[in-house]
């Protein structure tokens, strides 16, 4: 089996700016990662391959010009090279997230944390911007709360600035 080169995308001034300013979390967990490397996997061994076919086939149907089909055969064959650079770069440049505490016992990135908010009490991970589930009880690192846990022990207050108030967040445990 042959293998394919993968596309170079080409760079502009005004979305390298653009990325420049944004601010990049490479945070992943183990599991994150895993899944990132079995997609890229996937499309390395299975999409883009099928997707070249496809690419061949439609080519030789005649005017490339005329040929809707053949375009988007191409358009598809693109996104699958595109996806293929943003996995392996996010695979590359990933941090993985150790679970528990640090050895203080702190918060940091990869802790679950019980805090208290008005006599109720509720359970967050500390994760990454792209794991983020807060219905599942997962926050960014990021998050104004998620921040404002970090560096921060079991018993300790932390407020949390809202647009039209202050919240107070009581940490209860860190596991």
């Amino acid at each position: 089996m042959m293998s394919l080169p993968i596309m170079q995308i080409p760079k502009r001034r005004a979305e390298e700016e653009a990325r420049q300013k944004k601010v990049v979390d490479h945070h992943l967990t183990p599991a994150a990662l895993e899944r990132l490397k079995k997609e890229l996997n996937d499309l390395e061994k299975r999409a883009i391959p099928e997707g070249a076919a496809e690419l061949h086939r439609t080519a030789e149907m005649g005017d490339l010009s005329e040929n809707a089909a053949y375009q988007h055969a191409k358009d598809t064959l693109r996104r699958l090279h595109n996806r293929v650079l943003s996995l392996r770069y996010r695979i590359n440049n990933a941090v993985i997230i150790q679970h528990g505490t640090d050895s203080i016992g702190r918060v940091s990135i990869g802790t679950t944390v019980t805090i208290e908010i008005n006599g109720k009490e509720k359970t967050f991970e500390i994760v990454g911007s792209s794991e983020t589930r807060p219905e599942k009880g997962r926050i960014s690192y990021l998050s104004p709360l998620g921040a404002a846990l970090l560096g921060h022990i079991a018993g300790e207050s932390v407020v949390v600035e809202t647009p039209d108030r202050q919240v107070t967040y009581k940490i209860i445990a860190i596991n």
